[in-house]
């Protein structure tokens, strides 16, 4: 084989070996879609708020929804959706929890549902990012920004593929209308929420 047939062979070979990884690289930077996975209870919402000021009552939300998109090669295309059964309210106590889902407190009957749609996500390094979205809560929508991590992602043992995150916010009700201190006292002002989520990649 000549020089010039051999330099002709190499230049086709690196043609395709660069073109596989254009390929590759496009692949890979495509946004992917998750669903939150609550059926299999690997994602919690969660609040605690201070009682009295004395001591923190924690509870969570069991019945919700969601799904996130997620780009490593582009997290400005990350987002988030939630959809959240208010009813579902668990602070450990039946009695308790029947008092907040009354006209004192939820509303359930009539607020039904509180929903996180992002609007926009900015990364601050490799694993953090700030969110911003709209929370809907007794009917009323505000913005609302706030820190989330990825916890991690990869395979899981079952042939699918997951990433998780966790965010944590704190709001004040009185925001969306509802002053809960003027029942129970200035300490009960703010509610930390807490979101974790795992979510399964779409095939």
């Amino acid at each position: 084989m000549t020089l010039r047939k051999q330099v002709k062979k190499w230049v086709a070979g690196l043609a395709v070996v660069s073109m596989a990884t254009a390929s590759s690289s496009l692949v890979q930077a495509a946004p992917e879609t998750y669903t939150i996975d609550t059926k299999g209870a690997h994602a919690f919402v969660q609040f605690r708020v201070k009682h009295l000021g004395y001591s923190w009552l924690y509870g969570r939300f069991n019945d919700f929804s969601g799904d996130f998109v997620y780009d490593a090669e582009n997290p400005a295309a990350n987002k988030v959706n939630v959809v959240l059964n208010m009813a579902s309210v668990d602070s450990a106590h039946a009695e308790r929890d029947k008092h907040i889902r009354s006209g004192d407190f939820f509303e359930v009957d009539k607020y039904k549902q509180a929903t996180f749609a992002s609007t926009s996500y900015k990364k601050i390094d490799d694993s953090k990012g700030m969110l911003t979205g709209d929370l809907t809560l007794f009917g009323k929508t505000k913005s609302i920004s706030f820190e989330v991590e990825h916890v991690g992602g990869g395979a899981d043992p079952w042939g699918g593929y997951r990433q998780g995150f966790e965010g944590k916010v704190v709001i004040n009700p009185a925001d969306w209308g509802k002053d809960f201190s003027k029942k129970l006292g200035p300490a009960l002002t703010e509610v930390e929420l807490t979101l974790s989520v795992e979510g399964i990649r779409q095939k």
